[in-house]
């Protein structure tokens, strides 16, 4: 049996079972006697059937401190590596308590787990962690947010590397889009993912805008003059290639942009470059 099916059935049996395996403490340490003269199989399942206890413990007690997303389930899986370990390497002539030896090799598979599946380097974390805890005493001692400066001046640091700790710190932030956003009036719970901005999709104010820039420019326009300004402006061509597209001369078509540049800052009423009237005429499209 693998080491996650084995996992998985022993997190099984910390939920179905109430009671410990042994019945009293004289019966659990004939089977410890046993299994140190002869390990086997069968009792080390029934001592970690045990001691499971002591997994889920320790998982629950570190899931407090993390993120709503981590699983206690998971924490225990990994715990549970720890805690057959210690079984196999506990030394009973020790005089040693197994609880006292077990809970820290438990605790240190559970933050092995833990540190192998953070993306983050460690020494990022590090450094997040240290600019959190100034933040906060900052705005209890202030009564306020801090600002930059001040935080800067707090860590004793350049302006330099405060700015790449502020880099460091907000690559480490991780968001499941599934997890809950905040209370709703509606039956349904919003997640995170229904707030996300839809960075393709066109802003209608904007949209609105575009088309009265549009009208503004092009009402008094001919459509050979309208060709000219989507042509130059929006396709990027150039005056002998627009000439050629309608049948005139390169020289015709200057002729012709500079009339209608004229006739446009008069029309809007304001004292224009033409590179303004460039980005004002990139809104036809």
């Amino acid at each position: 049996m693998s080491r996650r099916r084995y996992s998985n059935r022993l997190r099984k049996v910390s939920r179905d079972h109430k009671v410990r395996t042994f019945p009293d403490e004289e019966t659990l340490s004939a089977a410890w006697r046993a299994f140190k003269a002869s390990p086997n199989d069968e009792l080390r399942n029934r001592l970690v059937e045990h001691y499971l206890y002591l997994a889920r413990f320790t998982a629950e007690r570190i899931r407090v401190k993390l993120p709503d997303e981590v699983d206690v389930d998971d924490l225990m899986s990994a715990g549970i590596f720890g805690l057959v370990d210690a079984i196999d390497a506990f030394d009973l002539a020790r005089g040693v308590k197994f609880e006292t030896y077990c809970s820290p090799r438990i605790r240190g598979a559970i933050l092995d787990e833990l540190r192998s599946m953070d993306w983050v380097p460690r020494l990022v974390r590090h450094r997040a962690h240290k600019l959190n805890e100034a933040v906060r005493a900052m705005e209890a001692e202030l009564g306020r947010i801090p600002t930059e400066d001040e935080i800067a001046r707090r860590l004793k640091m350049p302006p330099d590397q405060f700015e790449k700790l502020l880099r460091d710190a907000s690559a480490v932030s991780l968001v499941s889009l599934s997890q809950k956003f905040g209370d709703s009036d509606s039956d349904r719970d919003v997640a995170e993912i229904d707030i996300v901005p839809d960075e393709q999709s066109s802003d209608p104010v904007a949209e609105a805008q575009k088309a009265d820039i549009k009208e503004l420019i092009t009402k008094e326009l001919t459509r050979a003059e309208r060709l000219i300004i989507v042509l130059y402006y929006y396709e990027q061509m150039t005056m002998k290639e627009i000439g050629a597209t309608l049948d005139l001369s390169e020289s015709r078509v200057s002729q012709m942009h500079s009339a209608i540049i004229t006739r446009l800052r008069e029309q809007l009423g304001l004292n224009l470059e033409e590179e303004h009237i460039a980005a004002g005429t990139n809104l036809l499209a």
